[in-house]
């Protein structure tokens, strides 16, 4: 131990002041700058001498507890020497009390599994008079240097913080941009506590429109993004500032709902509109930090996408709602055989029917006849009425889907929502939103009063469509025969939906689908992996439906 350092027990955990900065860990090892494992990237071996293989449990143990030891006492050198990276280690590990200014960690290892170690850090940061308590989880996993053989932590920036990402730094000052308070329609706060899928909206909406909401900045803690739009996260506020006061168009009930639904399965997003505003009216995602799939994914929706193929087919004279249709187990589109699911067939099928049962070849047999215009038919209604790909001005960042042109094979896959078709949860949910409202209605989450921008727009449906579209969501919901009914079963009023599979390259498992309505509320939902959309995603959107008027 240095000299002069003090030693004194806090709850059984060894605490270490050195140099009058405080750390503290749940072992002071011995001969930690002595340890035979450091020397991460700098260390040279001779052949004989490089172990290989697997790293063991005792040297998972022993490295991880000398790296959180070295670190939560603020030796950055020795740490960083324990990682296979010991430059960017020590440079992240040096700002965690310089720039971050941490004064004092507590670091607690749980069991390892595997090759990795969890543990949470108790930390208190100080910064001009003001001091606070910081408490997370992380891990970090122990592998073999490839030129020492030594155990090495596996370095990332997230052994420091879950959240902290490459090129990331940490910071505490006074916060570049004021505090909001965002409130949804009826004035409730929005807080990333209570509703933890808004976290990453409310520090857009607070980096947007801090300065315009008249609030005054506060003392935090943040993460310095890499991110294309600039928006840093803060992860700690010491002194708050006057916040400002931010109007949603969120609905904290639907909200909860929503937050409740994405729980039901891993990598579930779903986002709710309301179809005569466009007001968002819901957005969550699971997990709820990190890529916001909501509103960023960008894959194919599989057959929830026949709702803008039937309005096409309408539009184009190819079918009506109760005309009949064919639907054959196959059908061939240039060179390629197109297939329903179990090779089913449908000997007396009405489009309304078809699509109650997600028939595919009833949604590509009749575009034969378009001849030439058959490549960019989709591609116009999508843009032209349904507004996909135009530039949304929600009021956030958003992924406002693609409907590229496409020739051959691609083409027939895309009337099905395959081929290179990209949406999310919030672009179908406008489509269901227009079908049944029978205009497109820009989705936004803050008035464009508020900063004067201007909302895409997109021409009214032909009058008919909508009414056969909203007639054939309604059958797929509520006949026996609609592949929709059984997760639709518990929502009441006008109601209807419309189940997707989409098969992701890679993917053992098809993602899962659904999106509907029920009077004047429209959701959509995506489990990504998660197979057949009426399991899967169709009771988060039935119970965020629920939620809704």
């Amino acid at each position: 131990m240095r000299s002069g350092a003090k030693v004194a027990v806090i709850g059984g955990v060894f605490a270490v002041v050195v140099g009058g900065v405080g750390y503290g860990a749940y072992n002071v090892l011995d001969g930690l700058g002595n340890s035979g494992v450091g020397g991460g990237t700098d260390t040279k071996a001779t052949s004989a001498e490089v172990k290989t293989g697997p790293v063991t449990e005792e040297e998972i143990t022993e490295t991880s507890k000398k790296f959180l030891a070295a670190w939560a006492k603020g030796d950055t050198a020795v740490a960083s020497q324990l990682t296979n990276n010991a430059a960017d280690a020590e440079s992240l590990l040096t700002q965690y009390s310089e720039s971050a200014h941490v004064t004092k960690a507590v670091i607690t290892a749980g069991a390892a599994t595997g090759s990795k170690v969890p543990y949470t850090v108790k930390a208190t940061v100080s910064y001009k008079g003001r001091t606070k308590a910081w408490s997370y989880a992380s891990d970090l996993t122990v592998v073999r240097g490839l030129t020492t053989g030594h155990p090495l932590v596996d370095w990332k920036p997230a052994v420091v913080h879950p959240e902290l990402r490459d090129g990331e730094t940490l910071e505490t000052g006074e916060a570049s941009t004021a505090s909001i308070e965002a409130v949804d329609r009826n004035g409730q706060v929005l807080s990333k506590e209570k509703y933890p899928s808004l976290g990453g909206i409310l520090d857009e909406l607070r980096k947007k429109y801090g300065g315009k909401a008249g609030g005054t900045v506060g003392i935090e803690t943040w993460i310095n993004s890499t991110n294309a739009d600039g928006i840093d996260k803060t992860l700690l506020t010491l002194a708050k500032g006057k916040p400002g006061r931010v109007q949603t168009t969120l609905d904290s009930r639907i909200q909860s709902a929503a937050e409740r639904a994405v729980k039901k399965f891993d990598k579930t997003s779903v986002a709710a509109v309301e179809p005569s505003t466009g007001a968002i009216r819901a957005i969550a995602n699971n997990p709820a930090t990190g890529f916001e799939s909501a509103r960023w994914a960008r894959v194919a929706p599989g057959s929830t996408m026949k709702i803008v193929t039937a309005a096409m087919i309408i539009q184009n004279g190819l079918g009506s709602a109760n005309g009949s249709v064919e639907c054959p187990s196959t059908v061939p589109w240039e060179g390629v055989t197109f297939h329903n699911l179990d090779e089913f067939s449908m000997p007396a099928a009405t489009l309304k029917t078809a699509f109650a049962r997600s028939c595919n070849t009833a949604f590509i047999k009749p575009i034969l006849p378009l001849g030439d215009k058959r490549d960019t038919a989709l591609v116009n209604e999508a843009s032209q009425y349904f507004g996909i790909g135009h530039e949304w001005q929600t009021g956030i960042g958003t992924f406002d889907g693609n409907v590229p042109a496409s020739q051959g094979a691609e083409t027939a896959a895309s009337f099905i929502g395959q081929g290179k078709i990209q949406m999310n949860p919030l672009n179908m949910a406008s489509v269901t939103a227009t079908a049944v409202g029978g205009s497109f209605r820009q989705p936004y989450i803050v008035p464009k009063s508020l900063d004067n921008r201007t909302f895409a727009q997109a021409s009214p449906l032909p009058g008919g469509v909508s009414a056969q579209l909203k007639e054939m969501l309604r059958y797929t919901a509520t006949s026996g025969e609609g592949t929709a009914t059984r997760a639709m079963a518990s929502v009441g009023g006008d109601k209807g939906g419309k189940t997707g599979s989409a098969e992701i390259d890679g993917h053992a498992t098809s993602d899962s689908w659904f999106t509907g309505f029920s009077n004047d509320l429209a959701a959509a939902a995506l489990v990504q992996s998660g197979g057949h959309g009426g399991d899967a995603a169709g009771p988060v959107v039935a119970e965020v439906l629920l939620a809704g008027p």
